[in-house]
C-alpha cells in the first residue's frame, strides 16, 4: 500500500498540531508555580495578580493598562498581517469544533461521513450517536470551564472547593455556565457564533489591505467563478458559471474543475472562489481540498495561503510595510515598557498618611515631633523583618531627624498589612524661620532586614518644623 501523501493536508495536520499544543499549555499552565507563583492568575479573595510568575498586589494595577495596550496591538499587528489567522488556528471555539465535529462525530461516532464534507447533513438513524456525541462533549465542557477557573482560583484550592460544592455556590454557578454555553454554543450554535456573534469579524474588515495573508483563491489560474465589479474587480456575489462546461466556454485555461470540494469542507460555508468573505476564518480547509484534488492533476491548489497582491503580480507577498512597520514598533514599545515595570516592582507596598496634628514639642520643648500613620504590606511568599530609615532628598541619610518609635523591626507574614504609628524626632533647629512653620522635605527608605538589596521602596513625605519664634518662645515657658 503506498503511502500517504502528507503534502497534501499540509495545512491541516500543522494546524491539529497547534491545536494540541494549545490545549496542552492551557491545562498545564494553571498547575505550573516558581516560587509560587502562576504565568497567569487573577486572584480575587487574596486581591493578588500573577503575571510572568510574579505576584503583584491589586495596588499594582498599573500594568493592565499596558497589558490591554499589548493585547490590542497584537490582535491590529496579527489581523493586519495574516488576516483570522486567530480564528482558524488558536481562537477556542475553532478547537471545540473540531474536537466535537471531527474527533467525536465523524472518528469515533461515524456520524458525519467525512472530515472533508462539512456540508452534508447527519446520517439517519443516529440519534442514539447524537445524544452520545452531545454526552461525550458535555464532559470536555465541564473540563474546559474547570480549566478556564483554574486561571482564577488556583487549580488545587478549586478541587478543594468543589469537594463541598453547596459551600461554593458562586464557583459551581460559574463551572457549570461556562460549560453550559460551551455545550450550546458548540452544539447548536456553531460556526453561526463565529459569523453573527464574534466582534472580531468586523473589526477584522477595517484592517486587511491587498498584502495581508490569507485564502487566496487564484482566478487567473482556476477562472473567475463569480461575477466582478469590473471598476474595483471585486466579487458582487452572483455566479457567472454554473459548471465546468460554462466556465470553459468563457475561460478555455481554466484549471478549476469544479468539483466544489473547496466548498463542502468550509465550516463557515461559503465559497471562497468568490473572493475575500467576512466568514472565512483562515482556516485553510479550502487550501488542502484544493490540493488533494489538483495535485492528483499534478498541478499546485489554486487557493494559496497568500496575500491577494502577491497572488496576483506572481510574487512573494510584502510582510514589511508601513502598517506591520508601525504596529511592530508600537508592540515592542509597550512590550519593552511592560517589562520594565514588571522589573521595577516593588515587593512591599508602603502608604504613608500624617496625623492631623503637624507636629508636638516634647521635653521641654527641645524635641520637636511628627507622627505618621504608616501602611506596610508584604506582597512576597514568604515572611520578611522590616524597618525603615528617614533620608533626604539626595537619599542620603538625615542625620538630624530619627525615629523616635517604633525602636525595633516588626515581622510580616506574606500578603499581611500593617498599620504602625511612627514617630519622627529632631533636637536640633533644622531651620530659623520667624514668619512660618516651615515643611522640609524627607524620603522614607522602607526595606526588608533580611533582604535589603531586593525588598527596598522609597516615600517622599514632609517633617513639619515649627515658626522659631514660637519654639524659643515655648522653650522660654520651661525655663522659667
Amino acid at each position: 500500500m503506498p503511502k500517504p501523501d502528507f503534502k497534501k493536508h499540509i495545512y491541516r495536520y500543522k494546524r491539529y498540531y497547534t491545536y494540541m499544543i494549545i490545549t496542552a499549555v492551557a491545562l498545564i499552565l494553571p498547575w505550573f508555580t516558581i516560587n509560587g507563583n502562576h504565568f497567569f492568575l487573577l486572584d480575587f479573595s487574596r486581591m493578588v495578580v500573577n503575571l510572568f510568575f510574579v505576584k503583584f498586589n491589586m495596588q499594582e494595577l498599573y500594568l493592565m493598562p499596558f497589558l490591554l495596550i499589548l493585547g490590542f496591538l497584537g490582535v491590529f499587528f496579527m489581523t493586519t498581517l495574516g488576516g483570522r489567522v486567530w480564528c482558524g488556528w488558536t481562537c477556542p471555539q475553532t478547537i471545540f469544533r473540531v474536537i466535537y465535529r471531527d474527533l467525536i462525530q465523524t472518528k469515533l461516532l461515524h456520524i458525519r461521513k467525512s472530515i472533508q464534507n462539512k456540508q452534508s447533513p447527519n446520517k439517519k438513524g443516529t440519534t442514539i450517536k447524537l445524544i452520545l456525541a452531545v454526552l461525550i462533549w458535555s464532559i470536555l465542557a465541564l473540563v474546559a470551564g474547570s480549566d478556564f477557573m483554574w486561571y482564577f482560583i488556583p487549580p488545587q484550592t478549586f478541587f478543594q472547593y468543589i469537594q463541598e460544592p453547596a459551600q461554593h455556590p458562586v464557583l459551581m454557578g460559574f463551572v457549570l455556565t461556562i460549560a453550559g454555553f460551551l455545550i450550546y454554543d458548540i452544539t447548536r450554535m456553531k460556526e453561526n457564533f463565529c459569523i453573527y456573534v464574534c466582534p472580531y469579524a468586523r473589526v477584522q474588515s477595517v484592517m486587511y489591505d491587498e498584502e495581508t495573508i490569507q485564502a487566496v483563491y487564484d482566478t487567473d489560474r482556476g477562472g473567475i467563478i463569480y461575477k466582478q465589479d469590473p471598476r474595483t474587480g471585486v466579487s458582487i456575489g452572483k455566479k457567472q458559471v454554473n459548471n465546468k462546461k460554462e466556465l470553459l466556454e468563457q475561460e478555455p485555461d481554466a484549471e478549476c474543475t469544479y468539483c466544489n470540494a473547496c466548498v463542502r469542507v468550509c465550516p463557515t460555508h461559503i465559497d471562497i472562489r468568490e473572493g475575500t468573505q467576512l466568514e472565512c476564518i483562515n482556516c485553510l480547509e479550502c487550501a488542502d481540498a484544493c490540493t488533494k484534488v489538483m495535485g492528483s492533476l499534478g498541478k499546485p491548489s489554486l487557493i494559496e495561503w497568500n496575500s491577494i497582491s502577491a497572488v496576483k503580480e506572481h510574487r512573494k507577498p510584502k510582510f514589511l510595510r508601513f502598517r506591520t512597520i508601525a504596529y511592530g514598533v508600537a508592540l515592542t514599545i509597550a512590550l519593552v515598557a511592560l517589562i520594565f515595570m514588571s522589573l521595577t516592582k516593588e515587593y512591599m507596598l508602603l502608604n504613608i498618611n500624617r496625623t492631623a496634628q503637624l507636629y508636638q514639642l516634647d521635653d521641654h520643648g527641645k524635641v520637636v515631633e511628627n507622627a505618621y500613620i504608616m501602611l506596610f504590606q508584604n506582597t512576597e511568599y514568604k515572611k520578611h523583618k522590616y524597618y525603615f530609615q528617614v533620608l533626604k532628598q539626595d537619599k542620603t541619610p538625615f542625620k538630624g531627624i530619627y525615629i523616635e518609635r517604633p525602636k525595633e523591626s516588626f515581622v510580616l507574614n506574606p500578603g499581611k498589612k500593617i498599620k504602625k504609628i511612627v514617630v519622627l524626632a529632631t533636637k536640633e533647629d533644622l531651620v530659623k524661620n520667624y514668619k512660618k512653620d516651615v515643611t522640609i522635605p524627607i524620603i522614607i527608605k522602607a526595606y526588608a532586614v533580611d533582604d535589603p538589596k531586593k525588598i527596598v521602596v522609597y516615600r517622599k513625605t514632609i517633617f513639619a518644623f515649627p515658626r522659631y519664634d514660637y519654639l524659643k518662645k515655648e522653650r522660654e515657658k520651661y525655663k522659667r
